[in-house]
């Protein structure tokens, strides 16, 4: 009697034939888990080896390995390799802490005139240097070997990022100050118009928004064309015609912007601003500015024309490098992004007048703004 060889059954959970299913739709799996998932499905309903081979061009090695695995430790089993040994490392330690070393100095204090490494110009410097420092196996080593040390210690020389040194001593005390400022224009708007000192008070952020450039057109724009130009159409030529500086304050009781646009932003122009707010609010209300350390906000023609206005303006000085606690300088981002970007204008006298539109324009609907940032901390 002939025996015949029976075939070993392989029978899957729900779970483990969802997680095969998913893995042999998968475009981002490993090819060969791929393979398996799709030996271990096949083979699970019961198909003949050699279709199995056929039909995934693998070898029936292939396929009962895969099986066999399957039917001792599981489905994850089958799936993964077993570890090996493998040959042991060319690269060492050692010779990555050396790249890791060249890639955090600058390349101009290794005799180059860049000031950042490139990825090629890192690799060519590894590789001469390699062999005559005693790290060898590095002096065949390539762009992408190179890549790979520097992701592997999360390093990118060839980028740089910005940071801002804080060199105000009294940034912290400064930054609670203005924050105050702000908790009291906040109460003072939902309950009562009088200040602290018993004196009716107005408060505004202010600053200047200098070198706003009047561009003109060399060629006329064209209109976008349905179904032909969805964008507006703009020549790249331009011509420049001179800069404006806007001088502004918001008022942070109802949003209403104060603003003068000057060819400057001296100490003389800072005056027609101040001017214009005293002309402006009745001469028993405190006028109370937030601004910045400019230097036509401290000189002598400014102090000197504050003294001939005795109790009717007060500063409160942001620190240095904080003028982000300003709020105008929201309003100024909104205006750059909404206004200002790809303006194009015939003249200054132009851009003057859009721009004084535009101030118009934005107290016919005025915004209170509310500073929010860090209240809870100085709670």
């Amino acid at each position: 009697m002939v025996f015949q060889k029976q075939k070993a059954q392989l029978s899957l959970s729900a779970e483990d034939r969802a997680m095969l299913l998913s893995i042999k739709a998968s475009g981002k799996a490993p090819y060969v888990k791929v393979v398996r998932a799709k030996i271990l499905l096949a083979y699970s309903q019961n198909t003949a080896i050699n279709r199995i081979a056929k039909t995934l061009k693998v070898s029936r090695n292939q396929i009962e390995r895969c099986v066999n695995k399957a039917l001792m430790g599981g489905v994850e089993f089958a799936l993964s390799d077993l570890p090996r040994s493998g040959k042991p490392p060319q690269i060492t330690a050692d010779d990555k802490a050396w790249v890791v070393q060249h890639a955090c100095t600058k390349p101009k204090e290794l005799g180059y005139p860049h000031e950042l490494w490139t990825i090629d110009l890192l690799a060519r410097h590894i590789r001469t240097q390699a062999p005559s420092t005693g790290h060898v196996a590095l002096s065949k080593a390539g762009k992408s070997v190179i890549h790979k040390i520097l992701k592997e210690h999360e390093l990118q020389p060839h980028k740089f990022s910005y940071y801002l040194e804080q060199k105000d001593p009294e940034f912290e005390e400064k930054m609670a100050q203005i924050l105050c400022v702000y908790k009291e224009v906040e109460a003072m708007n939902q309950h009562e118009e009088i200040g602290a000192d018993g004196q009716k008070s107005l408060t505004f952020s202010y600053d200047e928004k200098p070198g706003i450039q009047a561009l003109a057109t060399v060629n006329p724009d064209l209109a976008p064309v349905p179904g032909k130009y969805a964008r507006i159409s703009r020549d790249y030529e331009y011509k420049r015609q001179g800069t404006l500086s806007l001088l502004a304050g918001i008022n942070l009781h109802d949003g209403h912007i104060v603003g003068i646009v000057r060819d400057r932003h001296r100490s003389f122009e800072f005056l027609e601003f101040l001017s214009l707010l005293d002309t402006t609010y009745p001469s028993n209300v405190r006028l109370r500015l937030i601004l910045d350390n400019h230097s036509a906000h401290t000189s002598k023609e400014t102090m000197s024309w504050l003294k001939k206005h005795p109790n009717r303006f007060e500063f409160v000085f942001t620190p240095k490098h904080g003028s982000w606690l300003n709020v105008i300088e929201v309003f100024f981002s909104k205006m750059t992004r909404t206004f200002l970007r790809g303006i194009r204008v015939a003249s200054k006298d132009e851009l003057k007048k859009r721009i004084d539109d535009y101030l118009c324009f934005v107290n016919e609907n005025p915004v209170v703004f509310r500073w929010k940032y860090k209240m809870d901390e100085l709670l």
